[in-house]
């Protein structure tokens, strides 16, 4: 009997670029972007931190849920089983972990624990270096 796969887990997932990057690194307005690019984890990232930097609690977390939603759907689109890791250190993946760290907040302040501590560990799980990186460490 043969054995088959990876014996340490799953291969990390990495997502394509997206191309939403460049333009909010060029300084369009995220609100822009994820219309141009309603499919960016990052824009949809983006748009939930500024809202909850700026204490627009509801607004974030719709911005957040969304774009955890559209991350969700491109890690399927990439292979992703439901498990694994999905490295912080691949810049592309960024705009999911964002989302998913977002989300936490965002949860926790409304005070959805359950849903809150779910993100916490799903970041977690995804990347230590990502919950480390995104203050939930």
């Amino acid at each position: 009997m043969s054995l088959q796969g990876n014996l340490l887990g799953p291969e990390p997932t990495l997502l394509p670029v997206d191309p939403a990057a460049a333009e909010l690194d060029r300084g369009t307005a995220a609100a822009d972007v994820a219309a141009a690019h309603p499919t960016s984890s990052l824009a949809w990232a983006v748009l939930a931190e500024g809202a909850l930097d700026g204490g627009e609690t509801i607004a974030g977390y719709a911005y957040a849920r969304t774009g955890y939603h559209r991350g969700l759907d491109q890690l399927r689109r990439s292979g992703w089983k439901g498990f694994g890791p999905v490295p912080w250190s691949h810049e592309p993946n960024r705009g999911f972990l964002r989302a998913l760290a977002a989300l936490h907040k965002a949860a926790a302040a409304i005070g959805e624990a359950d849903e809150a501590e779910r993100c916490r560990v799903f970041l977690s799980d995804s990347d230590p270096e990502a919950a480390a990186a995104l203050g939930l460490a």
